[in-house]
């Protein structure tokens, strides 16, 4: 069934209807309560009923784009099930138009939906079809700054293309523009102030298993592998601000004609344990860095996606350590979220196993982690399991700096439940809730209204172990809940812990929720200051020079900060973060 096994069809189906019916301010006329049904038995009538489910959310006033691409990718899976693949093909083709028209809502790649509609044409004996969907896949790879041999790849798909047309001349033309484009690729970043750009180098674990495609951006897929390590390139414009969207943020997939503009994952290179370690270890040896964080995505992340944020997390931040991601199989697809909870479980075990060699072998003297979303389950759980085996306690020296749970899709009590045991890992546990999560809202009606460890306002956690911070004042992103870095102010948290294990009260914008009647306090995020760029430029700075007190702060500010009212604004600020 293409993509989808015969499990996950009807899983998808479901979670698609699920977010159908418990969407706000919308009431679908037709019945697709069995649409989970029809997929697994009558794939045909699942078709007419998502044609239908199509029609009812395109005729309202403001139709959800996501459910529109969602529903579209479920009805081309089903085409190919039913042996139709010739009109499998246009839809691919059609949908991957429409994947590129709305990049910024849809946070989807077209190219891989050009990929398989082009072989699937190609398999029909389609050849024109094929070509003309093989030349927009060209120009969405050139568009996308991808590698020279990437583009190539797909220059010699097209001669293959004009050869069974009887165009030998244009696959001529293709091969030499082929052999062109491995010559010319870039040996190195561009580092000018106009069109520059900075090449940042993420390690990464994943058990994700690999697609065959030597594109970086589809290098691994979403079936399930062994656990693999490597080394990851991100390219991040010079003139990226953090948190702005005329640069792709943390939590949004975005490209553009030029890495001078755009986030690139320019490549992906699997290394072998022993390569992974030894060349981790030499990033610590000459004492410029002594730390890294590493980041697990949440549901519906591919691993380019994934990659890209743990480069931009650490570039926004100015952050002098390492980045490292943990990539888990996500379908990377918004109607496939039971398809992700049965594999996330599985990939905990992985992460435990990998966050404990990272402890023993990595050379690194501090390391963070960062989970969001449905990856909080993983790590939790991986957390978990390497306490018990460790048979930590309370005073034991922590294995870990940070740990940050963002937006976590875990059952409320139960992770209540499993902080007293994993605690003693880290140095400082800190829980981010949004009240306008609506992904958590979903997930908690998913899950028989249990509420969400994420979700904030009233039902914000409250634990003594943990600091629990509400940035409900960020907003709310629909399924991508993006509010967690998709925020300069968001940065400048995570920058205050990692640089000085700041307490809530000392860092910036975060108040006491003195309104709550709890006994352990909760606390709330403010807007003031704090999403500033100068702010996040300036705590970069006062750690690199390891700065410490009021008087060394404030010539540094002096010296870095020429707006002399500007300098007033974010004195406070630095001063309660350092302990003055």
């Amino acid at each position: 069934m293409g993509i989808f096994n015969r499990l996950s069809v009807p899983l998808s189906c479901f979670i698609c209807v699920v977010f159908l019916l418990s969407a706000p301010a919308r009431a679908l006329e037709s019945d697709i309560t069995g649409l989970a049904w029809l997929a697994e038995n009558d794939p045909a009538a699942a078709i007419v009923q998502t044609d239908t489910a199509l029609r009812e959310i395109q005729s309202e006033p403001e139709p959800d784009l996501r459910l529109i691409y969602g529903l579209s990718q479920l009805k081309a899976d089903l085409l190919v099930a039913l042996e139709r693949e010739a009109e499998a093909a246009i839809l691919l083709a059609d949908l991957a138009k429409f994947a590129a028209r709305h990049r910024d809502i849809l946070q989807a790649d077209p190219v891989p939906l050009l990929t398989r509609a082009a072989a699937l044409f190609e398999a029909q004996g389609s050849l024109r079809r094929a070509g003309q969907v093989l030349t927009d896949k060209l120009a969405e790879q050139r568009d996308g700054a991808r590698s020279g041999a990437v583009i190539a790849r797909t220059l010699e798909d097209l001669a293959r293309v004009s050869e069974g047309l009887n165009r030998a001349d244009d696959a001529a033309e293709y091969l030499a523009a082929a052999d062109a484009a491995r010559a010319n690729t870039p040996d190195g970043p561009s580092r000018s102030d106009d069109e520059g750009f900075h090449a940042v180098d993420v390690y990464y674990a994943t058990d994700r298993a690999r697609t065959g495609d030597a594109d970086p951006g589809t290098f691994y897929g979403y079936d399930r592998g062994t656990l693999e390590l490597g080394v990851a390139t991100v390219t991040i414009p010079l003139k990226h601000t953090p948190g702005v969207v005329e640069a792709p943020s943390i939590w949004r997939l975005e490209f553009s004609a030029s890495p001078a503009k755009h986030v690139i994952l320019q490549s992906v290179t699997p290394v072998k344990s022993d390569q992974f370690y030894t060349r981790l270890n030499a990033e610590f040896e000459d004492g410029k860095k002594s730390e890294a964080f590493v980041f697990v995505h949440g549901f519906n992340v591919r691993f380019d996606a994934a990659t890209k944020r743990a480069a931009q997390i650490a570039y926004d931040m100015e952050y002098d350590g390492v980045p490292i991601v943990y990539s888990w199989p996500s379908r990377g697809s918004t109607i496939s979220y039971i398809a992700d909870t049965a594999v996330v479980q599985l990939s905990a075990r992985r992460l435990t196993r990998f966050l404990n060699d990272l402890v023993e072998r990595s050379g690194a003297q501090t390391i963070h982690l960062v989970a969001h979303s449905m990856g909080n389950r993983a790590l939790t759980e991986a957390l978990e399991l390497m306490a018990l085996r460790r048979g930590v306690q309370s005073g034991d020296a922590p294995a870990f700096g940070q740990v940050l749970f963002a937006a976590p899709d875990v059952d409320a009590d139960l992770f209540a439940e499993i902080i007293p045991t994993i605690r003693p890992l880290a140095r400082r546990m800190t829980l981010y809730a949004s009240e306008s999560d609506w992904a958590l809202v979903t997930s908690r009606k998913l899950h028989g209204d249990m509420p969400r460890a994420g979700q904030g306002g009233a039902d914000t956690l409250a634990l003594p172990l943990v600091d629990s911070i509400d940035m409900t004042v960020l907003g709310e992103d629909m399924l991508a809940h993006s509010y967690f870095a998709g925020d300069s102010s968001a940065l400048t948290d995570m920058m205050a812990l990692f640089w000085r294990n700041a307490e809530p009260f000392s860092r910036c914008g975060l108040e006491e929720d003195r309104a709550a009647d709890r006994a352990i306090a909760v606390w709330r995020y403010r807007r003031s200051n704090c999403g500033k760029q100068s702010l996040i430029d300036l705590m970069a700075e006062l750690r690199r020079t390891n700065v410490t007190g009021a008087a060394d702060a404030r010539a540094v500010m002096k010296r870095k900060i020429t707006d002399e009212k500007l300098r007033e604004e974010l004195e406070p600020v630095v001063l309660k973060i350092i302990g003055n």
